[in-house]
Parts: structure tokens; sequence; C-alpha cells
């Protein structure tokens, strides 16, 4: 269906898609720790149904833990075509729709200089933060187009190198610019069926990973420096606000990070 032959009805339908006295569905990846959790758990609390997804069950069941009747814990690599595809059918199969995709699964190899970097190492970045958020973009895009009401909302976590990179970051830099070249397209490809796509660029926000950011991280000018952090339900909160947002009204890019990182005059 394309814009020119949807009716006022069927608009407004779309709209109904995210009134607040629907239960709404979304998928979140990554979500065993850190800014998945906190987003799945923000979802939950706004009363979502929520399918996890990640490698480790027993993380994924430990998210579950916080509403159990509000999650669907599906173990899953999202570097694998076949278990990405089987994920979203689980989805389909207990919900029947699907309106929102927190595309959010990542990692980072060492920092280190290009040279240094091995082709396994680029390849197994390259596969989680690229080729597992087109996976699991394809999965949801075909069952927001073809279910009715149509149409939902896929939010890709950049990340500020998206914008800027840290020394040494390659292989993650490439892949949050990527990332950015997916969102727009997704963006304009989901408009005749009223799939909204944004981006979330998050800056230093507390979990495990960023731990050592206290301790100091190496910056352009050479020297390692301290940098703060900020609670990661901020993060959270504002997925949320994407989220919720009607299909008429989007936000393209959202960058959220702590105050004080070095990031606006980066380099």
């Amino acid at each position: 269906m394309n814009t020119s032959s949807r009716s006022h009805s069927g608009a407004a339908a779309n709209q109904a898609a995210f009134d607040s006295t629907r239960t709404r569905i979304a998928v979140v990846t990554g979500a065993g720790s850190g800014i998945g959790r906190a987003a799945a758990w923000k979802l939950m609390a706004a009363g979502w149904q929520v399918a996890l997804l990640g490698r480790r069950e027993d993380a994924l069941a430990a998210t579950a833990a916080q509403a159990p009747d509000q999650a669907l814990v599906l173990p899953t690599d999202v570097t694998d075509e076949q278990q990405v595809a089987a994920a979203f059918r689980a989805v389909k199969a207990r919900y029947g729709r699907l309106d929102l995709l927190f595309n959010n699964a990542g990692m980072s190899a060492r920092g280190m200089e290009i040279d240094q970097l091995s082709v396994a190492q680029w390849r197994a970045v390259v596969d989680v933060n690229l080729t597992g958020s087109f996976l699991c973009a394809r999965e949801a895009f075909a069952l927001m187009k073809a279910q009715t009401p149509q149409g939902g909302r896929i939010i890709n976590n950049g990340s500020i190198s998206a914008h800027a990179p840290r020394p040494g970051s390659v292989a993650y830099t490439s892949t949050k610019h990527a990332i950015t070249g997916l969102t727009k397209t997704l963006a304009l490809d989901g408009r005749p069926y009223d799939i909204a796509a944004g981006q979330i660029d998050i800056g230093n926000a507390q979990t495990d990973l960023t731990a050592s950011f206290s301790k100091g991280l190496p910056q352009a000018h050479g020297a390692v420096v301290p940098e703060p952090v900020m609670d990661v339900d901020h993060a959270a909160s504002a997925l949320l606000y994407m989220a919720e947002l009607p299909l008429s009204a989007n936000v393209p890019f959202l960058t959220v990070m702590a105050t004080k990182m070095p990031y606006i005059g980066r380099g």
C-alpha cells in the first residue's frame, strides 16, 4: 500500500496503534544488561509487553524478573539470520503484532590502531553492530508492513561515536556511522507503511561497560582523562519518549549524554 492510496480512516487506525489503552509490543535486543535492560524495564513499567533478545538466557531471565507477566525471553544471537527470524516468528505468534524494535545489541573491540586490529576482530564488531541491526530491522519492517493496523517504530542505538570517534576505535566507529545510514534509509523506506525510524545516540551511560570511565580514557590529544557518566535511567527515559510518540511524529536523531563528557569539542 502506498501513501496516496491510504484512506483517512486507515491513518486514524494507525494513530490508534499507539493509543495508551492498547497493549503495545516491543522487541529489545541486548536486553540482558546495560542500556538494553534499562530500556526494557522502562518500557515494562509503562505497560509495554517486551520480547527480550540476547545471547545469555540467564541474563534475559534476570531482566524479565522485573515484570515476568510482561516479558518474553528469547535467547538469540542477532548475527544469526535463522535465530533472528525464529525470534520474530515467536513474537508474532505470542502477540500478533509489533509496535517497536529497539536495535540495541552492540560490542566493541579493545582500543587499538587499525594496523593492529585483526580481520576477525573487525568482522565480529561489524556482525553484531551492523549486520545484527540489519537482520532485526529487516524482520521488524516485514512484520510492521504486513500487520493491521499497519506500521510501527524502529529505534537504533547509535552512539556519540556515530558523530565523533574515540582514538583507536575504527571498527566500532565505522559501524555506528553505518547505523546512521541504516536509520535514514529505514525512515525513508518506511514512510509508505507508517513505519517510523529514529536513532538514539547515548554518551557515557553508567553500565558495567562504562565502569572504567572514571579511571580514565584516552583522548585525542594523547592524555588519559577520567570521564563523567550519567544514570542509565536517563537513556531509558529518552528511549521511552521516542517510543511513545504517535506514528505521525518522529525523532530522527536524539542525543542524550553526561553533560560534561568530552563530545562537544572532542579532538
